[in-house]
């Protein structure tokens, strides 16, 4: 599919990926740019109209010295959006403030015809993936999520029996998740799947690390070694294919907007990997993008609508220094937190939750005794595009029995907690 675009160039804006949203939901491709790239580069994408989005005023007089370039040089239409709204081809009064005044500027300014669509670009991208890799032989990196899963099933669809998936088992998994991966990989998709049981080597890494970035980049890099080790047993492998998303691109940095954190399959990656390409089929998708890709592809829509789980796992939901007593604790912790979530049926209404064993320690008492033991913390968000996201008013009910079947159930637990913070401030995950 030869698709048509718009380019956001990023001056620092803080609604760049709101306005790409919006954008794609318009039927028409939009791709976040940093604000300093090449003009030529630019050229080659052959994009319908440029947006340029900044957190300070600027005017139109000053954005091209700012760019290091000269957009307008182009010759299509460019609006900018900050806290002062300038632009060009359109009048003060319809600049684009809502979805309907954006379709303006799409359709009628920027001659779109809205021809984004999923079905289209996932046929594009099996086609394309499967003139890139020819005979090759490919590494997926599967964890089990829908990122991951996505990504292995379109480059399947591309090259069959070329692909083995790599489904390293980190001890970082939620509970009974390895076998349950295991299973459905095994059982739903005809894939050829080898399971890594490296939990031991995974806790020797992170032995004594508390830097939540040490962590991802810690377990990004053990990821890689893993993959090249497997490789040298199954011969010469090409490429590793990652689950890697929009929104993990943009949060390790784009433009002038501040790395948010280093996701361990982009920021993460080590210097040398021993791989000829990573392919990352998902990288221009957000993560509901991610799951209608997934329907296309005919994935099971209890996989697809699964909540995410980050590729550091509970690595990232465990505050401090990880041990294997811990992730215990917070499996159990958050087995239990999803069981009661599941059991009132709430669980097709929340996008995400999950339960965090904070380095918080206070006295309690139980079985008549006195404790001094963690606090686990609660997390329940809805949202559309995980760029930004709500708290859910879980039911007071709901979560009284929650808590005490933690503090009951679960050992070195003393005290529960429930997230009432917003994205932004706050990041969905706590690390």
């Amino acid at each position: 599919m030869d698709k048509e675009s718009i380019i956001i160039l990023d001056l620092g804006g803080c609604n760049s990926q709101l306005i790409a949203r919006k954008i794609r939901q318009c039927n028409v491709f939009c791709e976040i740019l940093p604000y300093n790239t090449d003009i030529e580069k630019i050229r080659r994408k052959s994009p319908k109209g440029i947006i340029l989005t900044e957190k300070v005023e600027h005017t139109a007089d000053n954005i091209s010295s700012t760019c290091n370039h000269n957009i307008y040089e182009l010759g299509i239409p460019v609006i900018y959006i900050g806290e002062l709204i300038e632009h060009i081809n359109l009048s003060k009064e319809d600049s684009p403030k809502n979805i309907e005044n954006l379709k303006d500027f799409l359709y009628k300014t920027c001659g779109c015809v809205g021809s984004w669509n999923m079905t289209s670009y996932v046929d594009m991208s099996i086609r394309q993936l499967k003139e890139k890799i020819g005979d090759q032989k490919v590494l997926c990196a599967l964890s089990g999520g829908v990122d991951s899963s996505v990504a292995a099933v379109i480059i399947s669809k591309a090259i069959g029996k070329q692909l083995t998936c790599i489904f390293v088992d980190h001890g970082l998994l939620r509970k009974n998740e390895a076998d349950e991966v295991e299973e459905i990989f095994t059982n739903q998709f005809d894939v050829n799947l080898i399971r890594v049981n490296a939990q031991e080597r995974f806790y020797n890494k992170l032995a004594g690390v508390t830097d939540p970035e040490r962590k991802r980049k810690i377990i990004g890099e053990e990821f890689i070694r893993v993959f090249e080790e497997e490789a040298k047993k199954i011969g010469r492998v090409d490429y590793l294919v990652q689950g890697t998303i929009y929104p993990d691109i943009i949060e390790s940095g784009v433009g002038k907007s501040g790395l948010v954190k280093s996701h361990h399959n982009v920021g993460g990656l080590p210097d040398h990997v021993d791989f000829k390409e990573i392919i990352e089929p998902l990288r221009d998708l957000f993560k509901d993008e991610v799951r209608e890709a997934g329907l296309v592809l005919g994935i099971p829509k209890k996989l697809v609508n699964r909540q995410p789980f980050p590729g550091p796992g509970l690595g990232v939901r465990i505050i401090g220094d990880i041990t294997p007593e811990k992730v215990k604790i917070l499996q159990e912790a958050d087995y239990i937190y999803r069981d009661e979530i599941a059991k009132v049926g709430l669980d097709k209404h929340i996008s995400q939750y999950f339960a965090v064993l904070t380095n918080l320690k206070s006295v309690g008492v139980k079985n008549d005794k006195r404790t001094y033991d963690y606090t686990v913390a609660l997390r329940a968000v809805k949202t559309t595009d995980f760029m930004t996201a709500e708290y859910i008013e879980l039911p007071w009910d709901v979560l009284g029995k929650i808590s005490k079947r933690i503090v009951s159930e679960v050992e070195h637990v003393n005290r529960v907690c429930y997230d009432i913070t917003g994205k932004p401030p706050a990041t969905i995950e706590w690390e």
